[in-house]
């Protein structure tokens, strides 16, 4: 199966039937997370027990880019340690730069088909809403 088709199969599952896509009774965290220059708008929920992500949700609408990018990033920071959360946004930010090795990649797991959106410069700020938002919490909140 090549890249483009794997990106394309996995940006609709988690379009079509997102895991985390939902309101959160009593957050610990909340964050809204705007794209101005395209509309894209989430609001990043998340529980965190001892240092550790314990589950996580958001809401809002935008670009199946940026929805997706979102499901598939609380898909993997959920039951890690905050300090393994903000590695993995570095990595995948710097994998949408072009600065990741393969073992970073692999660690992205699912978020690692979105590596070529870096060649879609439009479309880079919806693909880090989520990752950034998630950042902005764990560095207003919890580091």
């Amino acid at each position: 199966m090549n890249n483009r088709t794997f990106y394309n199969e996995i940006l609709t599952e988690h379009n079509r039937y997102p895991a985390h896509k939902h309101s959160m009774e009593l957050p610990d965290f909340s964050l809204e997370g705007v794209n101005p220059s395209c509309g894209d708008d989430i609001v990043l929920n998340l529980k965190v027990e001892n240092g550790i992500i314990t589950d996580g949700s958001y809401e809002g609408s935008g670009c199946a880019i940026s929805q997706a990018s979102a499901d598939m990033m609380l898909d993997l920071v959920i039951g890690k340690d905050v300090k393994e959360a903000q590695e993995l946004a570095d990595i995948f930010m710097r994998m949408i730069k072009e600065t990741v090795t393969d073992e970073e990649l692999e660690r992205l797991e699912e978020a690692s088909s979105l590596q070529d959106i870096s060649h879609m410069p439009s479309r880079v700020k919806c693909a880090v809403l989520g990752w950034r938002t998630l950042n902005e919490i764990i560095d207003k909140n919890i580091s």
